[in-house]
């Protein structure tokens, strides 16, 4: 169960690098998910791990708050 809850830590390999490569292109984080996303083949394997990584990370950020400002 402990290697299950910490699946991100170890999924994370280059902590930044995604951050980094949206900046240099102009763009927030998000949209420059949605750009690798929507256009794999003009992008590397390796940015697309990322840019699908960096949508799960937000997709539980979002849930994670919706979540505590229920309770």
């Amino acid at each position: 169960m402990a290697e299950y809850k910490n699946w991100i830590q170890g999924a994370i390999k280059r902590p930044g690098a995604f951050t980094k490569k949206a900046e240099e292109a102009g763009k927030t984080t998000e949209e420059y998910s949605a750009d690798v996303s929507k256009n794999p083949e003009k992008y590397d394997k390796r940015t697309v791990r990322q840019a699908r990584l960096a949508r799960i990370l937000s997709k539980l950020r979002k849930r994670k708050k919706a979540k505590q400002k229920a309770n």
